[in-house]
């Protein structure tokens, strides 16, 4: 019994030998992608490869359960995946040297492939997982050497059979485990050596792997350039009519504030850009290629548009769409600049991270479509997660194929010749959003009174606008919503009926008309390829 309980006891030790010596690995990745190429993290690399290859159903499941912290969950099962892995490797070196190392350059590998086939990959970005490599597999050798003449110096003298075999072909640690007289070290100093080497290892590669993703996440410097960002006045702002918003409590509000605004992207840390070096490359089918920076940009004139953005993986009754005060120049504009050739009819547009999006070129150059390069979101430069500084708005498009963030090129080109990010992944690659309707309140969760009492929510149309809404209890007759006055046909509306609620369950259904007199699609149906449809059903309590 006192056997098997050492056995389990070392078997533990060099588990833990192992994810230490894992988490040695990615610290020193870490530090070398800090001083040559910081889009070389192994973790962030491997994660963006997770977020590229994963099947389309399991992107839809990450989105509505962990919504945005979609990626927090991700890095998170990443983390443990590592600890699990190290672990194993730690074992394995134990039982079967040198298989640790082996599991750890098979790691390294996988870490290198993943990291130079990302976009903007930096020739030096294979250093990074080279050099954990290294450091992780001598630091898993040391300390599972240390860790077998512990092992040894525990076992009786002589006749008892050691838990490593004959088979270990660790010379060095035979050399160890006698002195010239024939005695075994004290296994006081083997524990001693092994529980020193992990601490000190540990600690340091916590101390050094912290303070080098810190330091590559350091948004200060850009927060306080965008802090101090002082944009020139719009030449036209959005007049927002009396009664657009209904003040009902409970309903989503007019304009949606930044933080509360969804995000949904495939970036798994925030692109921090300093909009002095930013620059904006159009290129591709068109007679000359442009490059622009932030202050040209600007310089143009910038306009107050009011626009609702929507996110195809928003579902009937989803909360993935926003409406926003944005600040910015028409991409037709742009475009002008570089004159579009004749045969074009797409334009590819590329994020820094890599991310790209198809949009229809006659979405982009019409003049009754206020698709813009926006600078700005509710009165203050964009915020860093909705793409700091310059990101694409175009109204009654889903945002996979136009609300493309930090952007960095627009390539003229054809849907023939060039596809984007999510078309490959089993979405179309044009997208018009389809109009939809919302109930905010009365809320599922929530039983209300029984009296009279609004139901309320929003509705949207992006381009075309909203002509009325309609809503139906327990599969009654139609009544129709009184609406808040619009904006403008890009943005939502607001509605409300007064219900006279009594005790008991209630089926509310809402759908919506839009200003072609064409109802919202009743059949049901899933955000692949192009967007959900159906009419949101509530289930609503009175007491």
């Amino acid at each position: 019994m006192t056997r098997t309980v050492g056995r389990w006891k070392f078997l533990a030790l060099s588990a833990l030998a192992g994810v230490i010596s894992g988490v040695a690995f990615l610290a020193a990745a870490e530090l070398v992608a800090l001083l040559v190429a910081r889009e070389a993290s192994p973790i962030l690399a491997v994660g963006s490869f997770v977020i590229d290859v994963v099947p389309q159903p399991l992107k839809e499941f990450a989105i509505s359960t962990f919504g945005e912290y979609d990626k927090a969950a991700l890095l998170a099962g990443l983390g443990l995946a590592v600890v699990i892995a190290s672990a194993i490797a730690g074992v394995l070196q134990f039982l079967r040297p040198p298989l640790g190392p082996v599991a750890l350059a098979v790691a390294g590998a996988l870490s290198l492939a993943a990291i130079v086939t990302r976009a903007g990959a930096s020739p030096l970005a294979f250093l990074a997982p080279v050099a954990g490599t290294v450091v992780g597999s001598f630091l898993l050798v040391a300390l599972c050497r240390r860790l077998r003449r512990w092992e040894r110096s525990a076992a009786p003298r002589a006749g008892a059979a050691h838990f490593l075999d004959a088979r270990d072909d660790d010379a060095s640690d035979a050399a160890h485990d006698a002195d010239p007289g024939g005695e075994r070290s004290p296994r006081g100093i083997d524990r001693r050596g092994f529980f020193l080497l992990a601490g000190i290892a540990a600690a340091s590669a916590v101390v050094v792997g912290v303070t080098a993703r810190a330091v590559s996440m350091a948004t200060s410097s850009v927060e306080a350039i965008r802090g101090a960002l002082r944009l020139p006045a719009p030449r036209t702002t959005v007049a927002v009519p009396e009664g657009a918003e209904l003040g009902i409590p409970g309903i989503t509000p007019l304009f949606t504030p930044n933080e509360d605004f969804y995000r949904v992207d495939t970036a798994l840390t925030v692109p921090t850009i300093d909009p002095g070096t930013w620059r904006l490359v159009v290129d591709g089918m068109v007679d000359e290629r442009v490059e622009i920076g932030f202050d040209e940009l600007v310089a143009m004139g910038l306009d107050e548009y009011a626009i609702t953005l929507t996110c195809v993986s928003n579902v009937v009754g989803g909360e993935l769409v926003g409406n926003a005060r944005w600040l910015g120049v028409p991409v037709r504009d742009i475009l002008r600049l570089a004159g579009p050739q004749s045969g074009a009819d797409m334009v590819l547009s590329r994020s820094v991270d890599g991310y790209t999006a198809s949009t229809p070129l006659s979405a982009l150059t019409d003049d009754g479509l206020d698709a813009i390069l926006a600078v700005a979101m509710n009165g203050e430069p964009l915020p860093l997660e909705h793409g700091f500084p310059v990101r694409m708005v175009v109204p009654g498009l889903y945002g996979y194929v136009s609300a493309t963030k930090w952007l960095t090129e627009l390539k003229v080109t054809t849907f023939a010749q060039d596809e984007a990010y999510w078309t490959p992944r089993g979405y179309s690659a044009e997208a018009p959003i389809k109009f939809s309707s919302r109930i905010d309140t009365p809320k599922i969760s929530k039983p209300v009174s029984a009296g009279r009492i609004p139901i309320a929510g929003v509705a949207w149309a992006q381009s075309v606008g909203i002509e009325r809404v309609e809503v139906s209890i327990d599969d009654g007759d139609w009544q129709v919503a009184t609406l808040s006055n619009p904006i403008n046909a890009d943005t939502w509306v607001q509605w409300f009926l007064e219900w006279d609620a009594t005790p008991g369950t209630h089926y509310v259904t809402v759908r919506a008309v839009n200003k072609k007199g064409e109802l919202q699609i009743q059949e049901s149906a899933p955000i692949a390829p192009d967007g959900s449809t159906g009419w949101q059903r509530s289930l609503i309590s009175v007491t």
